[in-house]
């Protein structure tokens, strides 16, 4: 559930966005403080939207949400007879387009300045949206410049990077976690203010057609685009398709004469493709001399981090003469050689805002707050890489190249414990394979959790990966028993794959009881 957010919405903003009329002389425009969708986090003048879930309906909760102090509820039919036992106003929006002038004359009768507002919709997402979009056209600074970042890997880490440099020199929002969602964007928007200059957006999706909505309620002028993998493959089913959800979002930027800036991976094919997709101007990043700014050297410091040149190409606009390409070693405190792609991103959302080389180094060398990947002090004498987030063949490859990048201490094993990968659709099968064959090349000792995990050791062992140090589990139970028996002193222990077989529940059953959780960046 996304956490309760913190709005710069009032009543005449929810009123206006969901009716599309004025709000009555007697609705007074009372600040909301905070706006969420579980009933529990409410308190005195919020706003609760009550969605229906895959556990569970928000609308069996309208009237807790009252009863806690909301003064604002969005929710649909099913929620309106709890409204009305509590006394609420319902205001009936889904006549406003029919009658218009009626909207309210059911909740005139009430003490508008006192009442509980319930806005009775035909879906409390559209009009979660709808209120979001209103607030980001109408009530936020005009001058708001959005970069919206997606792709099938690295969004987060982009994010919370890219918004460290943009902060260097501009006010900035960035969504929370990973409220990236139809629901968790437009309760981001719900927080600009008119003192917001940048808002940096992570966009998820599931289905076509997602980003291209998200797209149409932030309205990004920058879009950067990490790569295209067999993520939610069970629900697009085709790679193909997955691209073309991510390409919404070059295809919705302004054009270049408008000030649209497309960021593209020039390593990687579909994305490159994309190029031909939008008016807006293309930056092009990456590992080749053929994008405009480009890294090499690069060296691995273990938990200190990563070293690497960075090269920038000066558009003509910029040049004195011929042509101008700027150089500068970096080290930067992010793991593992992909993480240099992640600080490509950042480093080009500066350099397209006008932010000088200083800011954009200052920026990636400080501390974003919301980072995926903790190192955890183990039980006896281990070390934990905890990057249970979520698993893809892509990340899971990353993780056992970081793996091999860190090493353990002294005469520690690298052991990783591989979980399933889910809604990889008709690459399930190819995608745990491919982790499988690097696990064989990287790992002293493999542990398997889950039906599907089996698949990894079973193509690491015809890797030619030795059998007496291959332990296939069916549950994390029996996983977290054999690590009780087998971890060592020095050993480092990557845990990753699907919380949907308890990858999570095993660091917390194999982390030591006074561990100080020590967090690091990562994709």
């Amino acid at each position: 559930m996304p956490p309760i957010l913190a709005t710069q919405i009032t009543q005449h903003t929810l009123w206006q966005a969901l009716t599309g009329v004025l709000p009555p002389l007697a609705l007074p425009p009372t600040p909301v403080p905070h706006a969420g969708l579980d009933s529990r986090d409410m308190g005195q003048g919020d706003l609760f939207i009550a969605c229906a879930g895959q556990n569970t309906d928000g609308h069996r909760f309208v009237g807790d949400a009252l009863r806690r102090g909301a003064k604002a509820v969005i929710c649909e039919a099913q929620g309106e007879e709890q409204a009305r036992a509590a006394g609420a106003a319902v205001v009936d929006c889904r006549a406003a387009a029919q009658r218009p002038g009626r909207v309210w004359a059911e909740a005139a009768t009430n003490s508008l300045a006192s009442a509980a507002l319930v806005y009775l919709v035909d879906d409390s997402v559209a009009a979660l949206q709808q209120v979001g979009g209103f607030h980001r056209v109408h009530r936020s600074n005009p001058d708001l410049g959005v970069i919206g970042i997606t792709g099938s890997v690295g969004k987060t880490s982009t994010k919370e990077l890219t918004a460290a440099v943009v902060a260097q020199r501009f006010h900035t929002l960035h969504n929370q976690g990973n409220l990236n969602s139809e629901q968790g964007l437009p309760l981001t928007l719900l927080e600009l203010s008119a003192e917001h200059e940048r808002a940096v957006l992570e966009m998820g999706m599931y289905a076509l057609g997602e980003i291209q909505t998200m797209c149409e309620l932030a309205r990004p002028r920058v879009g950067v685009l990490t790569n295209v993998g067999p993520v939610h493959l069970s629900r697009l089913g085709t790679i193909e398709n997955i691209a073309r959800a991510k390409a919404e979002l070059v295809r919705a930027l302004p054009s270049a004469d408008d000030g649209g800036i497309a960021i593209l991976n020039w390593d990687d094919e579909r994305v490159q493709a994309m190029a031909g997709l939008t008016t807006a101007r293309v930056f092009r990043y990456g590992l080749t001399p053929e994008a405009d700014l480009w890294a090499d050297e690069i060296v691995s410091a273990g938990m200190e981090g990563i070293r690497f040149r960075f090269h920038y190409r000066r558009p003509a606009a910029e040049r004195h003469g011929g042509e101008r390409i700027d150089s500068l070693h970096v080290r930067v405190p992010l793991l593992g050689r992909h993480s240099v792609h992640t600080a490509l991103r950042a480093a080009a959302v500066g350099l397209v805002e006008g932010l000088s080389w200083e800011e954009i180094v200052a920026g990636i060398q400080s501390m974003p707050g919301q980072l995926r990947l903790v190192v955890v002090p183990g039980i006896n004498g281990s070390t934990l890489i905890d990057d249970t987030y979520n698993a893809s063949p892509a990340s899971m490859v990353a993780a056992l190249n970081l793996l091999n990048d860190l090493g353990p201490s002294g005469s520690g094993r690298r052991i990783a414990v591989l979980g399933d990968m889910r809604e990889l659709g008709n690459y399930t099968g190819e995608g745990h394979k491919i982790v499988g064959r690097r696990a064989a090349d990287v790992v002293h000792t493999l542990v398997t959790v889950g039906e599907l995990g089996r698949a990894i050791g079973e193509e690491a062992r015809d890797a030619g990966f030795a059998p007496d140090r291959l332990f296939m589990t069916a549950t994390f139970e029996e996983a977290v028993d054999l690590l009780r028996r087998e971890l060592g002193p020095g050993d480092l222990v990557l845990v990753k794959g699907s919380r949907a077989v308890g990858m999570d529940s095993i660091v917390l059953a194999i982390s030591h009881d006074d561990a100080n959780h020590q967090t690091l960046r990562h994709h």
